[in-house]
């Protein structure tokens, strides 16, 4: 048996052919997904990268294995502590690799700087062979492909093999080179990317909204010019044309990745096992292009950040199914482990959703949560059309405490229903509390991590910079919006105590002294 399994960071399916884009971005991976079996509803747990990956990995949500940000104690999983063994659970089979390392026999090979991007090395954690290519996350096509096709060459005609590859290019900024071009320079963007949209959308806050679109988030460069080092990313959008740039970046990073998968099924066909290959095509994210406001980034807990791709070529399956239920992607190795026929590890939190692959069968859950805690502290809960959407801490955005989206209506998350459909937030609140109360009973401690991220001054990629950014409000004509940001996060702004407190205390120290 091989495996081939293509992590495509950043990645939105919206932004696929073989998910209905109006584009033609993904011919490779549409041929793939003719093949196979195509997932709609298909989620991260928990978002974005680090949280994303650990949680595929170890089989579990971030609110039990401790990971769900990208600095400060939730920046790292939980340790098992005292009852920890000589080697611990994720070699023992409890994480992806390692289980089929032991299960199926698998010689299991990683292409990918990931567990140095974010010093989350506990994602090697049952790979036999570890190939990184050495950028931090930063590196395109043209450096990944000729490592994994120099692999290919020499271990394809082995049997057993699972090959994990990561690809970047459709992460912002988009580095695609100027000489590929742009395929898409003619073709309309999409219909619901409007004027009317952009002139709503200049009236948000926050990092990545069309005024700050700069990758750097601690209010150091808010620079509207684009980088000489990435052309194809515009500082900010105040136009459709700028708004072209972005949507033409990002898609452009896509079908360029895209060619060079191309590139890495020839190599598999001139090897013979092409056939025969099992093709797994996911993402750790999606990417927000316009949902609730944010461009070109993976920021909150929303359909645009957490729904991913996920795309199961298995020879002998399955061909030409569209699968509609719900799914998280750790589902995933429960699912691997019925179609190895292989008992699935206790602690894991997934369901299998084999009979999808093996029947076409609907085996989907009745509602996901997920979560966000690096650039905003967010919970979702998507179930039926809607999705609920809850901040305990908005990044400095703005948003409402609770979101409401009807997705059948309203794909793009443009108009929050809450206030109007209590009934509906209700339901949602009970699935959040029951999922809260079983991931509470399953974990090693008594702490949620969220709320870890949350007591240690927010989420990372908003630490420290509303000061700043509060200046840069006032300096492009958003002053107004200073006021509602001060009232909601007063702990950027530490104070002297208050006449109240300091005469209280002042009587506490004269008891004390006696006077």
């Amino acid at each position: 048996m091989r495996m081939l399994f293509l992590d495509l960071d950043s990645t939105s399916p919206d932004h696929l052919g073989c998910y209905g884009y109006h584009r033609n971005t993904s011919p490779n991976i549409d041929r793939i997904a003719a093949e196979g079996v195509r997932f709609t509803n298909y989620y991260t747990s928990d978002a974005p990268c680090a949280p994303s990956r650990t949680a595929l990995m170890s089989g579990k949500f971030g609110i039990v294995n401790g990971l769900v940000g990208h600095g400060g104690t939730a920046g790292d999983m939980k340790l098992e502590g005292t009852e920890r063994e000589l080697m611990g659970k994720l070699t023992r089979g409890g994480s992806l690799p390692s289980y089929l390392g032991l299960a199926a026999d698998m010689n299991t090979a990683l292409i990918s700087p990931f567990a140095q991007r974010h010093s989350t090395f506990h994602f090697y954690a049952g790979f036999n062979e570890i190939l990184n290519t050495g950028r931090y996350g930063n590196e395109s096509a043209e450096h990944v492909t000729p490592v994994a096709i120099d692999w290919v060459k020499r271990n394809a005609s082995q049997d057993n093999w699972f090959l994990y590859i990561n690809y970047w290019d459709p992460h912002t900024p988009y580095r695609a080179p100027m000489e590929f071009g742009n395929p898409f320079e003619s073709e309309p963007l999409p219909e619901w990317l409007t004027e009317e949209v952009l002139d709503r959308h200049k009236q948000m806050v926050g990092s990545h909204c069309v005024h700050e679109l700069h990758i750097d988030h601690r209010g150091k460069n808010y620079t509207n010019e684009t980088s000489p080092n990435f052309p194809r990313h515009p500082g900010e959008i105040q136009s459709m044309d700028d708004m072209r740039k972005m949507i033409d970046g990002y898609d452009c990073g896509i079908r360029y990745m895209d060619d060079h998968l191309g590139r890495l099924f020839a190599a598999l066909e001139e090897q013979g096992v092409m056939d025969e290959l099992i093709i797994i095509i996911s993402a750790d994210h999606g990417e927000n292009m316009g949902q609730l406001g944010i461009y070109g980034e993976h920021a909150t807990a929303d359909q645009g950040t957490c729904r991913i791709p996920m795309i199961i070529r298995w020879p002998g399956m399955k061909k030409g199914v569209v699968d509609e239920g719900l799914h998280y992607h750790l589902d995933l190795l429960p699912t691997l482990a019925e179609m190895l026929d292989s008992p699935a590890v206790p602690d894991w939190h997934g369901e299998s959703y084999a009979p999808a692959l093996k029947e076409g069968a609907d085996c989907g859950r009745d509602y996901l949560v997920v979560s966000q805690c690096a650039h905003v502290v967010q919970r979702a809960v998507r179930f039926k059309d809607w999705i609920y959407i809850r901040s305990y801490h908005d990044g400095f955005h703005l948003f409402d405490e609770e979101m409401l989206y009807n997705l059948a209506e309203d794909p793009k998350e443009q108009h929050n229903l809450a206030a109007e459909r209590r009934d509906i937030c209700f339901e949602a609140v009970y699935y959040l509390n029951e999922w809260h109360d079983g991931m509470m009973r399953r974990n090693s401690d008594a702490v949620d991590p969220l709320w870890t991220v949350m007591k240690e001054g927010g989420p990372f990629h908003a630490k420290g910079y509303l000061k700043k950014y509060i200046d840069r409000l006032k300096e492009t004509g958003r002053g107004h919006l200073v006021p509602e940001l001060v009232r909601r996060h007063p702990g950027e702004f530490p104070t002297e105590p208050s006449n109240v407190l300091a005469s209280l205390q002042a009587k506490i120290g004269a008891k004390m002294t006696g006077k």
